[in-house]
């Protein structure tokens, strides 16, 4: 595996300022899915939204910053075949990744460092024509039960899943799937079109991000600083 150096720090809040609202935020997402999976724990989480620029990787790669600081063992995989963003976030090249394990260029998994003790990335490798077509062959199919053995997690970014098929392929073959939305951004019947999508196909709908809510520092100062346990 080859070492990567992490840039776009300032995407990776549960990182470089871990006491601000933005990373207690993460954290709490992380609990709240460990408790929505007490009967059926998770293996495999996939994460998309209804349509561009609602933040589904940057959220992404924090929740995996998250869980890695627990000591849990996380592969992030870039699944976004079409513009992915994960090595850009990490410092990681992008020459080889999950692409190349579907047809089968590489032998081994190509996964990086990423700096972050417990957290490796698969970026998804060079750009196919036909995304859709790869992520439904079997032989993805295959290379995810592979994946499924190499960390106690795996988290899988994947495309705006109102815009192309690449989530509604992927979501039956995971454990889990959450929907990201960006308030102010989201109109209520994408996300509306984005949720009746996932159920089309069974998808093991968890819940919903809500990205770019105002931020309330009176509640924050309320948590932080102990008064709630006070009274």
């Amino acid at each position: 595996m080859r070492k990567s150096r992490l840039n776009g720090r300032e995407a990776l809040v549960a990182l470089v300022d871990p006491n601000s609202p933005a990373a207690e935020a993460y954290r709490q997402l992380r609990t709240n899915i460990q408790f929505s999976s007490l009967d059926r724990p998770l293996h495999t989480l996939l994460v998309t939204s209804s349509g561009p620029d609602e933040g589904k990787s940057t959220t992404l790669a924090n929740l995996a910053v998250t869980m890695a600081n627990t000591g849990t063992n996380v592969l992030l995989v870039d699944s976004d075949l079409r513009r992915p963003s994960l090595h850009e976030i990490f410092g990681a090249g992008n020459e080889q990744g999950l692409t190349t394990m579907i047809l089968g260029s590489t032998s081994e998994l190509p996964s990086v460092e990423t700096g972050v003790p417990n957290l490796r990335l698969l970026p998804s490798g060079p750009l196919p024509p036909n995304p859709s077509e790869l992520l439904a062959s079997q032989r993805m199919a295959d290379v995810l039960e592979l994946l499924k053995g190499q960390a106690d997690i795996v988290l899988f970014d994947s495309p705006p899943v109102v815009a192309v098929t690449d989530a509604a392929v992927m979501a039956p073959r995971i454990d889990g799937v959450l929907l990201v939305l960006r308030a102010g951004k989201t109109r209520r019947e994408m996300a509306q079109r984005a949720k009746a999508v996932l159920e089309k196909v069974n998808a093991n709908l968890l819940g919903v991000v809500l990205n770019n809510v105002k931020y309330d520092a009176d509640v924050h100062r309320y948590y932080m600083s102990g008064e709630r346990r006070r009274k």
